[in-house]
């Protein structure tokens, strides 16, 4: 059982996210969806540590992460947080992708 950190890594990322967002602009909602994609992606995590093919969950929260952020990269051109994060969450779409080809 090889434990994912990249996926665990990129939950925290989420996390740690969301809590910046409400400690810099007191954005209850950005503490919400950092603390609920966190933990959704920290569970697909751990639910890919235990069988690699099963990437549903982490899938599900990096797909729609990325679409979230990226329109809000589009609207607002800011690379940081909503480019970054879209970025990231991308990237993870494409990794779980070849877990499932691989």
């Amino acid at each position: 059982m090889a434990v994912d950190w990249i996926g665990f890594g990129y939950a925290a990322a989420i996390a740690f996210g969301g809590f910046m967002g409400y400690k810099r602009k007191a954005s209850v909602m950005s503490l919400m969806a950092g603390l609920v994609f966190g933990g959704l992606s920290a569970y697909g995590a751990f639910n890919i540590s235990n069988d690699p093919k099963d990437i549903k969950v982490s899938l599900l929260a990096s797909g729609v992460l990325s679409i979230v952020m990226g329109t809000r990269y589009k609207k607002s051109g800011k690379i940081f947080p909503a480019g970054l994060m879209a970025g990231l969450s991308l990237l993870m779409v494409f990794r779980l992708l070849l877990l499932i080809v691989a």
